[in-house]
């Protein structure tokens, strides 16, 4: 059958290994630890992403598994519209502090002074870069303890979501324990630029988030009538998040008006493409669909790009998500969903970690984080936008309908190899703990 990958798991697991490990310096020895070290861990960038919200809880829940015995304060700034709710109520010993450095490196707030004062390593989470970036300086600045970074995207060329690798960064990632890359293309940057920290290749931490709100999923699943695994999720975005819509930006006119424009350009072809996976799916198995967002603005284009222009006989089977939601809601719809098929990087692994066929549609704008799709071994559930039909994406969704039993087994392996990858992170973590 054609699935996802045709290795045998011992085949797969050993070409995995070899392939992301390779050329990585060996964890520090071990010494004598702390009994109960305290971890401050910066994760959480913004709340208007169910992907950016879904890796905090994920790497909270990596720590409990490895660090057992570890006091663990997250350290976020996206805790609005719900988010702090949804953390307490499934990490109910978590302490949480917020605040930002000012240039000097001083904590702006008390809870977050007195926790570098008690902090004894500072663990940056997963994201399309060194998102932290200052405020790891100050932490390095003010408290000359050790600190590491886990599941980030490192590039030598600037992408959207992640700076160049410059000088100032080099120095900063020469002085942490360890530097684990989401991506094998970006510990392959690491290598080319001399790094001197334990490097490795560990993940994204949303492969480890496992929440989910079946209390409010229920309802939403039965008001719209979708039944399990009697329906897809699609996700839309533009090329560029448009952030000067959503917030106050420190960008230029120009950048603005270059974003605007490659999104003008590329819109209406690329949701074209998902139209024609919508009415094929419909049309050829009587079931439905369901148009949802990943982050806050794509409930403004869901009607303009994917839904108003179907044809008449296939809206009828379709349903649309009209407010936003948390991961944990979103992780529970989809784990009943038959496939999740995004625009977007994070639906497809919230979906993946439920054992549902994930297909990550990558424009180019989106960067290099594609490479963990690879790197997993879920190649088939990757696909260019610029180089596939909307009808090749639809058959790649309706194949994966067909072998849902094997799709399933697969993509459950290849999961399962992600989480065995972010602990060599976590052993890297362990390892680093004064």
């Amino acid at each position: 059958m054609p699935g996802l990958a045709t290795r045998t798991r011992r085949e797969f697991l050993l070409t995995a290994g070899v392939t992301t490990a390779c050329g990585t310096q060996p964890a520090p020895k071990h010494k004598p630890k702390k009994e109960n070290p305290v971890i401050l861990l910066r994760a959480g960038w913004q709340w208007e992403n169910i992907g950016d919200v879904a890796q905090a809880p994920g790497l909270l829940r990596l720590l409990r598994q490895y660090v057992p015995g570890a006091k663990v304060i997250l350290w976020s700034n996206a805790l609005g519209h719900g988010v702090e709710r949804m953390l307490r109520r499934n990490f109910p010993r978590i302490r949480i502090v917020r605040g930002d450095t000012v240039p000097d490196g001083v904590p702006t707030e008390e809870p977050l002074r007195e926790a570098f004062r008690e902090a004894d390593f500072l663990l940056h989470g997963s994201g399309p870069s060194v998102v932290a970036r200052r405020q790891v300086e100050a932490w390095r600045a003010r408290t000359g303890k050790p600190y590491g970074i886990f599941g980030v995207t490192i590039t030598t060329e600037s992408e959207a979501a992640s700076p160049r690798l410059d000088a100032d960064l080099k120095d900063l990632l020469n002085g942490a324990a360890f530097v684990y890359t989401r991506e094998t293309r970006s510990l392959e940057n690491l290598k080319r630029a001399g790094i001197r920290a334990t490097i490795g290749f560990a993940p994204d931490s949303t492969f480890s988030f496992r929440l989910h709100n079946d209390e409010r999923a229920k309802g939403f699943l039965r008001r719209y009538q979708l039944g399990l695994k009697q329906f897809i999720a699609v996700v839309p975005r533009l090329r560029y998040t448009p952030y000067d819509k959503m917030r106050q930006v420190n960008w230029s006119a120009e950048k603005i008006a270059r974003r605007t424009a490659v999104n003008s350009e590329h819109a209406e072809a690329d949701h074209a493409k998902l139209r024609v996976v919508i009415t094929e799916w419909i049309r050829k198995t009587g079931l439905k669909v369901l148009l949802c967002p990943e982050m806050t603005y794509e409930l403004d284009i869901i009607d303009k790009l994917l839904y108003h222009p179907l044809p008449n006989d296939v809206k009828k089977n379709v349903a649309r998500r009209l407010n936003f939601w948390l991961p944990d809601e979103a992780s529970s719809v989809y784990r009943q969903a038959a496939a999740v098929v995004s625009f977007e990087c994070h639906s497809p692994i919230i979906a993946a970690t439920n054992d549902t066929a994930p297909i990550y549609i990558h424009q180019p704008e989106d960067g290099i984080k594609r490479q963990m799709w690879r790197d997993i071994g879920l190649t088939r559930s990757i696909m260019e936008v610029e180089q596939v039909s909307g009808r090749q994406i639809a058959e790649r969704v309706l194949e994966y309908h067909e072998y849902a039993d094997s799709t399933q087994a697969q993509v459950h392996e290849a999961v399962v190899y992600a989480r065995m990858k972010q602990g060599d992170g976590m052993t890297a973590l362990r390892a680093a703990l004064p």
